[in-house]
């Protein structure tokens, strides 16, 4: 029923919190689309308005979740109302509960892409909304829930390798018979669904702009024309050609392969990521 999930939820301690069902925010990151911050992510912050609780702080567009409603469904539609914002418009990317109490209430984040800084329209419930730069979230005054929370939700820049034999060969799709053209449609198709949020199996988020493709044998013949995708060729192994990129420095890393010999010679700090997870992106 639609606004059964409305009403404050009373702690035994007497602590407050807003929604019977619990409730869900949106953490909306877009690509920034000015020259001054080229690559940085942007997110969508409410400036709530100061009749509201913790009124005057900045927040993620949220609210109570309905007794029928999934925690994405609750934080889109949220957003809908508070920022005019369709879900049409949005890419959910993950969800993670970042506040519980004893009484059995949560707060969700739902973690979103969108292809651009979007036009919003305020209600009643907000002064501004903001698309702000990632990196100088924390130095506006937050919300404290989403203060706490923010750390574990912020994005740092993914390097992201991809052993394209193994990602190739884990489909049946008849690569074979054709392998630089399969190849070139498989990083086409991939570099469409970027930039994105990406979670990691360690439980941190990374934004991630380009996929490095390493490529070998006939694969090295495939045309990718795409800036989000960058090529690189093996002389030799297409192995030891990713085990040496994962030994360079730089940002966090990550590599997409099934190939239990490569992960046993990845560094520690590179994570590993499926081949099964990546296809679904797209």
């Amino acid at each position: 029923m639609r606004g059964d999930g409305d009403g404050w939820v009373i702690g035994t301690d007497g602590s407050r919190h807003w929604g019977k069902h619990g409730a869900a925010g949106l953490l909306l990151r877009a690509p920034s689309n000015e020259p001054s911050n080229t690559g940085e992510p942007m997110v969508l912050l409410q400036h709530r308005a100061l009749w509201s609780h913790q009124g005057g702080t900045w927040a993620l567009p949220g609210g109570a979740r309905d007794s029928h409603e999934s925690t994405a469904h609750a934080a889109v539609r949220e957003a809908h109302e508070e920022a005019g914002i369709s879900d049409e418009q949005v890419r959910v990317r993950s969800e993670r509960v970042t506040a519980s109490v004893e009484s059995g209430w949560s707060y969700t984040t739902v973690v979103a892409d969108t292809d651009h800084p979007l036009t919003t329209v305020p209600n009643g419930e907000s002064t501004e909304l903001r698309w702000v730069p990632e990196s100088i979230v924390d130095e506006l005054p937050l919300h404290p829930g989403f203060a706490s929370s923010w750390p574990s939700l912020r994005t740092v820049p993914l390097r992201v390798l991809l052993d394209t034999a193994n990602v190739l060969g884990s489909r049946p799709n008849g690569w074979w018979k054709d392998r630089a053209g399969s190849t070139g449609a498989l990083l086409t198709s991939l570099a469409e669904t970027l930039p994105r949020t990406v979670e990691l199996p360690s439980g941190q988020y990374g934004w991630l702009t380009r996929i490095e493709a390493v490529l070998e044998g006939q694969a090295r013949d495939a045309v990718v024309d795409d800036p989000r995708t960058r090529t690189i060729l093996a002389d030799g192994s297409g192995d030891d050609t990713l085990a040496d990129q994962a030994h360079r420095g730089g940002d966090l890393t990550a590599m997409v392969t099934a190939d239990r010999g490569l992960r046993d010679r990845l560094p520690e700090s590179v994570q590993v990521l499926t081949p099964s997870s990546v296809l679904a992106w797209l």
